[in-house]
C-alpha cells in the first residue's frame, strides 16, 4: 500500500506516507488475531521474519542507492509488505521462505523498479507467487484449525517446526483447507461432503477458523473504508464478481460442484485480498472506474483459476495477471478532465 497519485487539481491531506501505512497495519488485526488462534503463533513467526528480512533489504538497498536509510525506512512500506506477505504464508512453514519471498518481494519486485511509487505488480504477491510456483509442497502445507489438530503447537516447537531443530514435522498438523476439499472432491454431494469433513461440520459458513480469518479481514477493511484510506470501488467489485460467478455455476451442490457463494466469500484469502492487496494505488488502477473495472477482473479471475486451474485459493495470480492490465485500464478510464466536456484517453493526453 502507498498513498495515492492524483492528477490536478490536487487536494493536499494531513494523512503522510507514514500514516496511512501504519493505519493498514493496525487494520490487518483482527484477521490475524483470528489466524493465530485458529492456527497458532505460526503466524506471527512468519511476519517477524518477513519483517526482519524487509527492513533490512529496505536498508540495504538505499544504502546503495546512496539515499537516507532512515527516512525511508520510517514511511512504514517496507513493513506493510512484510506484514501482507506474512499473513499470506503458511504458518510453521520453514525459515528460509518467508526470507526468500520478503527478498524478492523488496529487492526485485520493488526497487527493482524504483522503489516505491514506481512498482508496477503488487510486491507481496510477487514475493507470494514465486514461492509458490519455485516451492509448491513447502507453500500447499497448511496447518489445520487448532481445534481439528488437538491443539497448536506451543513455542519451543514451533520455533522447531520453523528452524528445524527438534526433530518435528509440520506434515503432522497440516490439513487440506476448505477451497481445497471442495476442489479436490468428485464423488460425494457437497452436504454429505459438508457432513463427513470436520472442518466444514464444525463450522459455520466457509470452514472453521477461514470464516472467522476472512470476517476480521472484512472489519479492517470496513475500517480503511470509514478512514478513506482505500475506496470502495475495487472490493466491491471484486466481492460481487466473485459472489455472483459462484451463484451461477453453483449446481445445488452436486459432486462436481465448486462451491457456494459463501465458500468462495470466506474461505481461502479472499477478504485479505479485497480490502488489503487490490487497493494498492500504485500497481491497480488509478480512476474510480478503473478501479471498478480492475476488481472485477480480479474477481473473475479468481473464480477461474479456483474453479478450473490448479490452485484451489487463486487471489495473487488474479491480482498479478490484473497488474499487466491496469495501465491499459488507465489509459481507457481517465476521468474527465477539469473545463472538458468528455473524458480523453490517456495516450491522447500525452499527445498533446
Amino acid at each position: 500500500m502507498a498513498l495515492m497519485r492524483a492528477t490536478s487539481p490536487h487536494a493536499l491531506s494531513g494523512e503522510s506516507t507514514t500514516k496511512v501505512m501504519l493505519q493498514v497495519a493496525a487494520a490487518t488485526v483482527p484477521g490475524v488475531l483470528a489466524l493465530v488462534i485458529y492456527f497458532g503463533i505460526g503466524v506471527l513467526i512468519n511476519i517477524l521474519l518477513c519483517t526482519a528480512t524487509a527492513l533490512a533489504c529496505e536498508a540495504a538497498v538505499m544504502k546503495l542507492r546512496s539515499r537516507p536509510v532512515a527516512f525511508y525506512l520510517k514511511d512504514g512500506s517496507a513493513f506493510v509488505t512484510a506484514l501482507l506477505l506474512g499473513i499470506a504464508l503458511p504458518p510453521y512453514c520453514v525459515w528460509w521462505l518467508p526470507v526468500v519471498g520478503t527478498f524478492t518481494a523488496i529487492v526485485l519486485a520493488k526497487h527493482l523498479y524504483g522503489g516505491m511509487g514506481y512498482n508496477p505488480f503488487n510486491p507481496a504477491m510477487v514475493g507470494y507467487v514465486v514461492l509458490l510456483i519455485s516451492f509448491p509442497v513447502a507453500m500447499t502445507r497448511w496447518v489445520g484449525p487448532a481445534e481439528l489438530i488437538y491443539g497448536a503447537p506451543g513455542i519451543d516447537e514451533a520455533l522447531g517446526l520453523v528452524f528445524g531443530f527438534g526433530g518435528y514435522n509440520v506434515d503432522g498438523y497440516t490439513r487440506a483447507t476448505p477451497l481445497e476439499v471442495v476442489r479436490l472432491n468428485e464423488s460425494v454431494l457437497l452436504s454429505r461432503l459438508y457432513e463427513m469433513e470436520p472442518v466444514f461440520n464444525k463450522g459455520t459458513l466457509a470452514g472453521l477458523g477461514w470464516e472467522t480469518v476472512n470476517f476480521g479481514f472484512l472489519l479492517g477493511g470496513l475500517f480503511l473504508l470509514f478512514r478513506r484510506i482505500i475506496t470502495w470501488h475495487a472490493p466491491v467489485a471484486m466481492l460481487a464478481t466473485l459472489a455472483l460467478l459462484s451463484l451461477l455455476f453453483y449446481d445445488s451442490g452436486s459432486s462436481l460442484s465448486e462451491g457456494s457463494p459463501m465458500l468462495h466469500l470466506f474461505s481461502g484469502a479472499t477478504m485479505l485480498g479485497a480490502f488489503f492487496i487490490i487497493t494498492d494505488p500504485i500497481s491497480g488502477a488509478t480512476s474510480n472506474r478503473g478501479r471498478l473495472i480492475f476488481g472485477a477482473g480480479v474477481g473473475l479471475l479468481t473464480y477461474v483459476i479456483r474453479a478450473w486451474g490448479t490452485y484451489p485459493d487463486a487471489v495473487a495470480f488474479a491480482v498479478l495477471l490484473m497488474n499487466f492490465a491496469a495501465p491499459t485500464i488507465d489509459n481507457y478510464t481517465v476521468p474527465r478532465t477539469y473545463g472538458h466536456k468528455a473524458p480523453r484517453r490517456a495516450t491522447e493526453l500525452e499527445e498533446r
